[in-house]
């Protein structure tokens, strides 16, 4: 793969993952700082997130969303979804954007 192509999935995964919300919050898991990782290995995405909090009710469905959308993109076959909790997720990660949504700005 060239790094075009490879530059190219990196932004429609982001693009992907700016329509995946945590049901209680209403920002988006890439703006809201929870995306840690995105590599590009052949067809498959290798993404690192963590959640807003270890014990986050919506776990489950957060990551099956974050699979499903990654893997609809041309080029993508499988997205493997590795969840951290190592840096532990805190406000300061979320974009400008997130905190004026959410109030922190």
């Amino acid at each position: 793969m060239n790094m075009n192509n490879e530059i190219e999935l990196q932004e429609q995964i982001v693009k992907m993952l700016r329509t995946v919300f945590d049901p209680e919050i209403p920002v988006n898991v890439y703006d809201l700082g929870l995306i840690y990782k995105i590599d590009i290995e052949g067809t498959t995405a290798h993404i690192d997130m963590t959640l807003t909090a270890p014990n986050c009710p919506a776990a489950d469905f957060i990551i099956e969303d974050v699979r499903m959308k990654v893997e609809s993109i041309e080029g993508i076959e499988c997205a493997d979804i590795q969840l951290v909790f190592e840096p532990e997720w805190n406000q300061d990660m979320m974009s400008e954007e997130a905190k004026l949504d959410l109030g922190f700005l």
